[in-house]
């Protein structure tokens, strides 16, 4: 893993390289087509969900009225999408188990 908190596609190619033995080279296009499968799913119906992993959902946020902290001038937000994740009950199960011990 980099040096730095995230986890890139970097990271997950080469962890199955590591673990299954593939080429890097095979590993970084397997990482890279399932994250533009994702992305296309996103794109046409605006819901992909992942069993036993989570589900990701695009939503529009309206126009609202912002303010500048630094000089706190309002500004106007432009109507958005944004992208939700909520995680499965098995992964959040996962990650409290771990934060016990």
């Amino acid at each position: 893993m980099n040096n730095q908190n995230n986890f890139t596609r970097e990271d997950i190619a080469e962890s199955l390289h590591t673990n299954f033995g593939l080429t890097k080279k095979d590993c970084a296009i397997f990482v890279n087509d399932i994250i533009e499968v994702i992305i296309e799913g996103l794109k046409t119906s605006g819901y992909v969900k992942i069993h036993n992993f989570g589900s990701f959902k695009v939503t529009r946020k309206k126009s609202r009225i912002g303010r500048n902290p630094k000089t706190m001038q309002k500004v106007m937000i432009s109507e958005r999408n944004v992208l939700k994740f909520k995680p499965s009950k098995m992964i959040l199960d996962y990650i409290n188990k771990n934060n016990d011990t």
